[in-house]
């Protein structure tokens, strides 16, 4: 999650309207409420699945999550619910018809690099989950304040190097990094956060889960 606002940054966790406590990003609006407590850090191991959060984060860039969230539905039917084989079979007549879109974001570049990057994790010998799982940091603490919440890291630098080495684009360390948080390959839920360390059990064989007790 990275478009907290500033002012939010030092905030710990929150107890919402039932009691339970959250990351305070997750109570500023509705739609933020069930990404927060039901997707935001939950393990995706499957390509399609990485690759739509891939693309979507890409598109947030510059502009607010909420924003991608409002209009995923719309991603998803114009991009063929994100089947990489789809995408990238998208031509010149495809880009068109995104462009006049307005129910996504029309942006030429975020738009070609969604084609461009669909062709490349085709290419990917072990495909896009085992790449993006490579880089998993699951570690015990968590951060304690939206503050300690990292926009980068030596791993996310590491991985978008890699992907931009298979031909991706649009996928820089910032990117890199919101994505593996919003697949649960690293577990961003702040200290406290009753979604903090709750998915362990669907972890992939070789990651290691947290070793903090599972909250439910």
């Amino acid at each position: 999650m990275n478009d907290v606002a500033p002012q939010a940054r030092g905030l710990a966790v929150a107890l919402g309207p039932d009691g339970l406590p959250r990351c305070p990003w997750g109570l500023s609006a509705l739609e933020y409420v069930a990404y927060h407590d039901e997707e935001w850090g939950r393990p995706v191991t499957d390509d399609q699945g990485i690759f739509e959060r891939l693309c979507l984060e890409a598109f947030q860039s510059g502009l607010s999550w909420l924003t991608i969230l409002r209009k995923r539905e719309n991603f998803r039917a114009a991009f063929g619910d994100f089947d990489i084989h789809t995408v990238a079979g998208f031509g010149p007549g495809d880009e068109s018809r995104l462009l006049a879109d307005a129910g996504i974001v029309r942006n030429r570049a975020k738009i070609q690099a969604a084609v461009a990057n669909a062709r490349a994790a085709l290419d990917l010998p072990a495909g896009l989950a085992a790449v993006v799982w490579r880089y998993a940091d699951l570690g015990a603490q968590g951060p304690r304040t939206l503050a300690d919440v990292p926009a980068t890291t030596p791993g996310s630098t590491a991985l978008a190097r890699e992907l931009k080495r298979h031909g991706f684009r649009f996928v820089g360390p910032t990117t890199a990094y919101a994505t593996l948080q919003a697949c649960g390959v690293v577990d961003d839920h702040l200290q406290g956060c009753f979604r903090r360390g709750a998915y362990r059990a669907e972890y992939p064989p070789a990651a290691e889960p947290p070793s903090d007790p599972v909250q439910t």
